[in-house]
């Protein structure tokens, strides 16, 4: 029983997380040749406001 965690930046779609995780769980399926009913994808969604890169928080950056 595989189980993917995906961390992203808040602010992604229904449509845009419900095709990542069909096709990340068909490919580990495949490629770990487990059923696919038995493969869990777990996002994460994580606000701007607790993501840093390079020391500065997103939120401090300009929006996107």
């Amino acid at each position: 029983m595989p189980v993917i965690t995906i961390r992203l930046m808040e602010g992604r779609t229904q449509e845009q997380k419900r095709e990542l995780a069909k096709v990340i769980s068909e490919a580990v399926s495949r490629i770990a040749n487990t059923p696919l009913p038995g493969v869990h994808v777990i996002f994460e969604n994580v606000p701007r406001a607790d993501w840093a890169l390079g020391g500065m928080l997103f939120a401090d950056r300009d929006p996107h």
